[in-house]
């Protein structure tokens, strides 16, 4: 008997964290054909597509009997869960895992990150050190609960035409912002997308990304902290470190890093930086 986490494949961690995880696949869309994310497409394989491809691609949730087939074969080992999902103001996930979860109680714990991709991956890896520690499932969920308050992602984008494709903002806009190479820079609020600055370049949106993680009070370094990032190249999130290395020089030997997978590239595009990290508390 132990406490499994189980994840969405939304949710972005290094390898080393996977291997500990069950994770429930989204579905990704090209066209007519339709992909297990995680399963049938990596992460890789789906940028190669993303570029190539005219249509921008569809996504959809797990449905509840796909989460419940998940929790019948662990909880038939006398294991308890917890569920950790992308926020349920941008996805249907929650909701299927709560839905399959009814026929569960006192065994399967559904907690809706109110984050997505790294930010998810973070509070994860609070759930598997909890679960180190001994931690009922129930515990470890109310634990989560609190912690995510306190849990922060933002990502600066390097264009504005998947955010067109998807329709979240006009022609007009997307035209203008790529003309002035404008970085929107965004945050996840509540478990909703906010834009919280727009910077000229990836020179000034790196220092606004420096000056919102300082305005936020600052990186709790006894927690995770995760950089991501999407496309076929890290090399926007390697400058990224290295401009903004003194925020964290003194409170990690090295920092780590993934590609955020393609639920979430979808909607963003290539070239995004992204950080996750729980802030400091007042």
């Amino acid at each position: 008997m132990s406490v499994k986490i189980i994840v969405d494949s939304s949710t972005d961690v290094t390898p080393d964290i996977k291997e500990r995880l069950t994770v429930v696949p989204l579905i990704i869309r090209f066209g007519d054909k339709e992909y297990m994310d995680g399963i049938d497409i990596d992460h890789n394989q789906f940028y190669e597509k993303l570029v190539e491809c005219d249509e921008l691609p569809s996504t959809s949730q797990p449905s509840p009997d796909a989460f419940m087939k998940v929790y019948e074969e662990l909880t038939a080992r006398g294991d308890t869960c917890v569920v950790i999902t992308l926020s349920s103001k941008l996805s249907g996930t929650y909701q299927s895992a709560s839905l399959a979860a009814a026929d569960y109680e006192g065994k399967v714990f559904v907690v809706d990150s109110k984050s997505v991709a790294i930010g998810t991956g973070i509070l994860t890896e609070v759930a598997l050190s909890l679960a180190d520690m001994g931690f009922a499932a129930k515990d470890i969920a109310k634990v989560l609960e609190e912690e995510r308050e306190n849990l922060r992602i933002i990502a600066m984008l390097d264009t504005l035409e998947y955010l067109k494709k998807g329709g979240r903002i006009s022609a007009t806009t997307a035209i203008a912002g790529g003309l002035l190479s404008i970085k929107p820079v965004v945050e996840i609020s509540d478990g909703a997308v906010e834009i919280i600055g727009k910077a000229r370049g990836s020179k000034q949106g790196n220092n606004l990304l420096v000056k919102e993680i300082e305005n936020s009070g600052g990186v709790d370094f006894s927690k995770p902290i995760l950089l991501g990032y999407t496309g076929l190249s890290d090399a926007l999130l390697k400058k990224y470190i290295e401009d903004s290395a003194y925020l964290w020089e003194n409170g990690v030997d090295k920092l780590r890093y993934t590609i955020v997978g393609g639920v979430i590239g979808t909607h963003t595009g290539p070239g995004v930086v992204a950080a996750a990290y729980f802030k400091n508390k007042a």
